[in-house]
């Protein structure tokens, strides 16, 4: 089992997360975050630090988000790794909780 970042994570990129991983499984997109399920040991270290609830474990992955599964995978070998906190983007706040962001996602 891996953890996931699902939707909610476009455009807030909230960091929070990064700096509590053991294995340094997050990769940074232009305003999205991804988790390397190669590298991630299933510790849960990082779900708690979220502070919009983006990341889930893979058994409790909405079933309208499913395909956030494969994008975390096929873009954490794309993307580089972080491990240090960065300030979210200025408008972060205003995204959080807005449905339908998917389209949003900037490669």
């Amino acid at each position: 089992m891996t953890f996931v970042v699902l939707e909610d994570c476009i455009k807030c990129k909230y960091t929070d997360c990064v700096e509590v991983c053991p294995v340094e499984c997050f990769h940074e997109g232009p305003n999205f975050l991804v988790i390397d399920p190669e590298e991630c040991i299933d510790c849960a270290l990082c779900v708690p630090e979220c502070p919009i609830d983006a990341i889930v474990p893979e058994k409790d992955i909405p079933k309208d988000q499913l395909e956030f599964l494969q994008i975390n995978a096929d873009l954490a070998s794309e993307w580089p790794e972080i491990s240090r906190q960065k300030p979210p983007p200025p408008d972060a706040d205003e995204w959080h909780g807005k449905p339908g962001k998917r389209a949003l996602l900037e490669l």
